[in-house]
């Protein structure tokens, strides 16, 4: 089965074809890096006309890179939550229109849920697994037991660790985005010249929660506080002590999740699962003989249509399809939790 994906959740245009949710003939991603940077963010309204301008040409591009006839494929799998509510809206109305041209099925997709995914497009992933959802918007730890069974551990309960990471970029002017130029940037500091602050999350209920409002406030307004007193206060020193405290305080809980669920399997998607020292703290788990880890490319971490196409296909598999009154959500979806807080206490 040969499925259209259609992806345009932020300010990345996207558009791939993918058979049988693992083969990916190609994999088109319009960037709009250039046209937010002068504000060091995105601007939801500058996002939404862009993907109206480019997503024809995205979608063509996608095809024709595909080498194969537009008529050819059996349905069309797109995002429609959650995300920027006018960038949404593009995609979808864009999918709509062409299943109704093609006669073709198209599925809505839960953004969230195809990052989980991106792994199996490149690796032989077998359920149940340990799934960690590191972005600009989401932070989530859960337990993967097939493509639309997760439940969730754990979560952060105030900034996602993508948007900690690009607003002490944006402070300390260091360029956009902030994750990769932090990442950069932290190779050459010293991650011992602050010690940053872990959150406290004494409550039972947040065993495997994060929080990374208070480490973003200790790194942008209280910074003497946690200087070592010897180290320069240069912007490297600043970005390697903050990259490890935020890798550290998440791979803590992940730790814990995977001791407690007993499983042997653990995959990472999003954004920040192309941080370098995220990548080497799980890989050592795996050194270590604790469990098997599992990784998108760098180019299936961030925003891209092969996973939004890789998953839409086992739902069109099953023919569950989308009706043409379809809206888009900026909010989270629910995910299952009730079974995994009475089992963990939580």
């Amino acid at each position: 089965m040969i499925v259209l994906g259609i992806e345009t959740s932020c300010d990345e245009c996207a558009a791939a074809i993918v058979e049988d949710g693992r083969t990916v003939f190609s994999n088109c991603i319009a960037s709009q890096i250039k046209m937010h940077e002068p504000y060091q963010g995105v601007v939801p309204e500058l996002a939404s006309r862009l993907h109206t301008e480019w997503i024809s040409k995205v979608v063509e591009k996608s095809v024709k890179e595909a080498g194969i006839d537009l008529c050819k494929i059996d349905g069309i799998a797109v995002t429609n939550r959650p995300g920027l509510s006018g960038s949404l809206l593009v995609g979808l109305n864009f999918a709509k229109g062409l299943s109704a041209a093609l006669g073709k099925p198209f599925i809505g997709i839960d953004h969230i849920r195809a990052h989980l995914y991106a792994p199996h497009l490149e690796n032989n992933l077998e359920y149940p697994y340990l799934g960690l959802l590191l972005s600009g918007g989401h932070t989530i730890i859960c337990r993967v037991s097939g493509f639309d069974d997760i439940d969730v551990l754990g979560t952060t309960i105030d900034d996602a660790i993508g948007e900690a990471f690009d607003k002490v970029a944006k402070y300390y002017n260091l360029g956009y985005p902030g994750g990769a130029v932090i990442d950069k940037l932290a190779c050459t500091g010293n991650p011992d010249a602050f010690k940053f602050p872990e959150p406290k999350l004494k409550s039972m209920y947040r065993k495997y929660d994060v929080s990374y409002s208070g480490l973003k406030t200790a790194v942008i307004n209280q910074l003497d506080k946690f200087w070592n007193g010897k180290d320069e206060k240069n912007h490297a020193n600043i970005a390697a002590s903050f990259q490890n405290a935020a890798i550290s305080l998440f791979m803590k809980r992940v730790t814990m999740a995977l001791k407690e669920t007993g499983l042997i399997r653990v995959a990472a998607g999003g954004g920040v699962a192309a941080n370098t020292k995220f990548r080497s703290s799980l890989r050592q788990l795996s050194d270590q003989g604790v469990v098997q880890v599992f990784f998108p490319s760098t180019q299936l971490c961030t925003d891209n249509a092969a996973m939004i196409a890789g998953l839409g296909y086992h739902y069109l598999k099953r023919k569950e399809y989308s009706k043409y009154s379809l809206s888009v959500s900026a909010r989270v979806s629910a995910f299952k939790s009730s079974a995994w807080k009475k089992q963990w206490g939580r």
